[in-house]
């Protein structure tokens, strides 16, 4: 008796094929996945830069400068410090704009704040 083999020739590369319509949904996820972890990242980033900027403005000492080299290179361009005498202590806040893998969207910036003592 000869086999039937019509049917499976047919659905040979039905699931290639369905996973290939998969492939775009894990891309997205993935890709939310790091976006997600660089907005994470940017604001250890920013707290980074804060605390190393306050502490250098408590001294009397450069604090844009700390707050700049605390930074991981690839983000420093687009780091700003600012600073605020509190009087027996200073605040610094930092923020760093969060990078995009997608272009053209705009994930805004990451900014955290640090208060110091000042050293008398």
């Amino acid at each position: 008796m000869p086999y039937d083999i019509g049917p499976r020739v047919r659905d040979r590369g039905q699931v290639a094929i369905e996973y290939l319509g998969f492939i775009p949904v894990l891309l997205l996820v993935a890709l939310a996945g790091v976006q997600l972890g660089l907005v994470a990242y940017t604001a250890q980033q920013a707290g980074t830069a804060a605390r190393a900027g306050a502490r250098s403005a408590s001294l009397d000492q450069d604090y844009q400068g700390a707050c700049h080299n605390a930074v991981s290179d690839w983000l420093a361009d687009g780091t700003s410090c600012s600073s605020a005498d509190l009087g027996d202590s200073v605040r610094v806040t930092a923020e760093i704009d969060i990078p995009s893998l997608v272009p053209g969207w705009d994930f805004g910036r990451a900014g955290r704040t640090a208060t110091m003592p000042k050293d008398h």
